[in-house]
């Protein structure tokens, strides 16, 4: 058995969807005010002074704090039915239909949220995981649920998921430093393979 772990954002597509999902959700005025309201801390984690998880947890919590989980639900759904076709590389599309052609398990690990990722990967029947949001009597607070699925994180969350050993070969696909860790448990790496 054949496992294919592949990051999303940049890696099968050519923008982040985190951005473009936020731009449609709040509209664009929203989006710009919001974006200068962050850029001290986008500015802090490009130098490295924030972390990956805080700078995440900053961003959904500015745009998504105390919204309803049905509402945003629909949206996300939408979101990724109408808009992550045309944002998907196509030699990234021909690789996964070849691993699954194949047989073989294709898994999304991301960073970005399950809520715009889940209805894409069940339409190409591959499996994800993701970060998750925290919801509160049936609101989003604005927190993440569990830990961004981001470095070792990832690892973390494959590990939870799969028993690895059950497979005998084990592909990985990536373009970051989040990818880093993922990419060194897979026995064939790919690194920014289909730009």
């Amino acid at each position: 058995m054949k496992i294919a772990f592949f990051d999303f954002d940049g890696t099968i597509t050519k923008q982040d969807t985190l951005i473009k999902f936020i731009r449609f959700f709040v509209g664009d005025i929203k989006f710009i005010v919001g974006i200068f309201v962050l850029l001290p801390k986008f500015i802090a984690y490009k130098f490295n002074l924030v972390s990956n998880q805080y700078i995440k947890e900053n961003i959904t919590k500015y745009f998504f704090s105390n919204i309803d989980i049905d509402k945003f639900k629909t949206k996300a759904e939408q979101f990724s039915l109408n808009n992550i076709d045309a944002l998907i590389r196509k030699n990234a599309l021909k690789r996964i239909k070849w691993h699954q052609q194949n047989d073989h398990k294709v898994v999304i690990v991301s960073a970005s949220i399950d809520y715009w990722l889940k209805p894409w990967c069940d339409k190409n029947h591959i499996d994800l995981i993701a970060t998750q949001l925290e919801v509160n009597n049936n609101k989003l607070t604005g927190k993440l649920n569990n830990k961004n699925c981001f470095g070792s994180e990832k690892v973390r969350r494959i590990m939870g998921k799969y028993k690895l050993s059950n497979y005998d070969y084990i592909y990985a696909y990536g373009d970051s430093r989040g990818d880093y860790e993922m990419l060194q448990i897979s026995s064939e790496k790919s690194y920014k393979p289909f730009r």
